[in-house]
């Protein structure tokens, strides 16, 4: 019985994994989580992170979900997916465990550990960006990132939201424009309705995509990107990779 209560206990940490979060950016942000399947992690869906510090917790081995940054955020005033100028979500500072998934453009940091043998990871600029961000390992697995800050020269239709100073914080994707303008369920740049295929959703048919993927191009930059071949990354789950992301690397 003691041998089966200790093979049980290691099993159990053995199917646990390693997510570090970052942040190197000279400010405030408050990441954000959010679980799609496989066991709610050991950290909060939401925290505040002060300049140049890390909060390191579990996930399970078979951990389906994304992280991102919040900026700007206000949750006294405005509790709710708007208590942030952009990444906010559903419940303020804890996000919501079935809703809150983030406003954008946020940049995502996507996992799916463990499926069928493999992790596959990747930064997402599927729903804008607005954080540099980056995903390394421990293990020489490759590293998906989006380093720069795409604010600033970010074509004019896409750019924002804006802080107080004026400064761009965020630069939306097209399809999120199209959706704020009710556009999204035919869109070429959501690869929706008669575009939701690789063959009729290229990405010379997505509006500034050569911005995002040019600037980015370790980076998830549209619905179909996996043909760019440096969208989705993938690790061998037995290595047991721990993951690290880092915002403003």
């Amino acid at each position: 019985m003691k041998s089966f209560v200790a093979l049980a206990m290691i099993s159990a940490v053995a199917a646990q994994r390693t997510i570090t979060v970052f942040n190197a950016c000279p400010f405030t942000i408050w990441p954000a989580l959010f679980t799609s399947a496989g066991g709610r992690p050991s950290q909060a869906t939401g925290w505040s992170a002060a300049e140049f510090t890390a909060v390191t917790f579990q996930v399970s081995s078979t951990w389906n979900g994304r992280i991102w940054g919040r900026r700007d955020c206000n949750f006294a005033v405005n509790p709710g997916a708007n208590s942030c100028l952009d990444g906010g979500c559903n419940g303020g500072l804890l996000c919501d465990p079935v809703t809150g998934t983030g406003v954008p453009p946020a940049t995502l940091a996507e996992f799916n550990l463990g499926a069928g043998g493999t992790d596959f990871y990747d930064v997402s600029l599927v729903d804008g960006y607005n954080l540099p961000m980056k995903i390394t390992n421990n293990v020489g697995c490759g590293i998906p990132s989006c380093p720069v800050d795409l604010g600033p020269n970010c074509p004019a239709a896409l750019k924002g939201p804006f802080d107080s100073t004026g400064f761009p914080v965020g630069c939306r994707s097209a399809c999120n424009v199209d959706a704020l303008n009710g556009n999204a369920a035919n869109s070429p740049n959501c690869c929706s309705g008669t575009h939701n295929t690789l063959a009729t959703c290229p990405s010379s048919g997505v509006l500034d995509y050569s911005y995002f993927k040019g600037n980015c191009p370790d980076s998830y930059a549209y619905a179909f990107d996996e043909p760019s071949g440096t969208a989705l990354w993938t690790c061998t789950s037995s290595l047991n990779a721990v993951y690290t992301i880092t915002f403003c690397p």
